[in-house]
């Protein structure tokens, strides 16, 4: 009678890149995802009618648009410029301020967030990336559904990308871990602190609804859909002054500088990712640059990698090539 002998070498870990995703998005995602994608949309779409039938006070704007401005610069200036491709360096309190002002955003907990976008600039409208608008073709069609796709669709048929892979310097550091699982909080927070603003400035239940529903769901779907703009609308349409990688079609699409806070100078930022300033030639208004520009005269953000008149000249595509 024979005996098995046990191999008791050690086991060789595997090697090589770790792989895209980490698998689907679970149920519970896809639910709140429903929630807090269609009925802002919805409040959107009824905006209009209800803001000319008079629905619509000062004390609502003023609420909103502070709103508006910190959640919006926290994506763009916190959980795009900064912790996505470290356009500058900033003091911990800054690092955690931004964190949480991206938050209140509601487009997903910024390590996620920040994995999904690194992993878009690897893949730019390649295989591999989350949203590229032209993963159906470039026909009418095709584009049509890309461009659907890219907005918002993949946000309900995603595999989340892998945190680990393309975010490995949020998963260690503690306060990112903590602004993480605060993130449901934050989330109640945005959408409701508007009502009780309203409220305690009316000193009304109707106040505290129209707040609820102009600096609440109107200004959280606004912003959403500004953000998704850039993935769908500054992946199809616009200039490309910018020599970029084989394949990516970022553009420049000026309709949405002001609002988006200088995002939609897409183009530049694909060619050079790192830069703070996004719109770098002349008339091209970028608020987010303005903003980081503030926080370094005051001390709080300093290694700002402003582009270099040498750089950005480089990088103007050249008479009778094609991008």
């Amino acid at each position: 009678m024979s005996t098995a002998v046990l191999d008791q070498s050690p086991v060789t870990p595997p090697t090589g890149p770790k792989p895209l995703t980490e698998g689907p998005q679970s149920p519970g995602i896809l639910v709140a995802l429903w929630g807090f994608v269609v009925i802002p949309f919805l409040a959107l779409i009824a905006a209009v009618p209800v803001a000319w039938g008079g629905w619509l006070g000062w004390t609502d704007v003023a609420i909103a648009v502070p709103f508006y401005l910190v959640a919006g610069l926290g994506i763009t200036v916190g959980f795009h410029r900064y912790f996505t491709h470290g356009s500058f360096k900033a003091k911990r309190w800054l690092r955690i301020t931004l964190a949480v002002a991206g938050s209140l955003a509601i487009e997903g907990n910024i390590t996620q967030w920040v994995a999904d976008h690194r992993r878009h600039h690897a893949f730019s409208d390649v295989e591999g990336d989350p949203h590229s608008p032209w993963r159906f073709g470039t026909s009418v069609w095709g584009l049509t559904k890309g461009l659907f796709y890219a907005h918002v669709g993949w946000l309900f048929h995603r595999e989340l990308s892998n945190r680990e892979r393309f975010a490995p310097d949020l998963l260690a550091d503690r306060d990112i871990s903590r602004i993480d699982r605060l993130f449901p909080a934050i989330v109640i927070f945005t959408a409701l602190a508007p009502a009780v603003a309203g409220g305690l400035l009316t000193w009304s239940w109707q106040g505290a609804l129209t707040a609820f529903f102009w600096a609440g769901l109107v200004r959280i779907a606004l912003l959403h859909h500004v953000t998704w703009s850039i993935n769908s609308v500054c992946h199809v349409y616009g200039e490309r002054p910018f020599e970029v990688r084989q394949g990516d079609k970022a553009s420049n699409f000026w309709p949405l500088a002001i609002i988006s806070f200088g995002e939609s100078w897409h183009n530049l930022h694909h060619a050079d990712p790192t830069s703070a300033r996004h719109g770098v030639l002349r008339g091209q208004i970028d608020i987010s640059a303005r903003t980081i520009w503030v926080f370094e005269k005051l001390g709080w953000a300093y290694n700002v990698r402003w582009p270099k008149t040498d750089r950005i000249a480089a990088k103007l595509v050249k008479p009778g090539s094609s991008t």
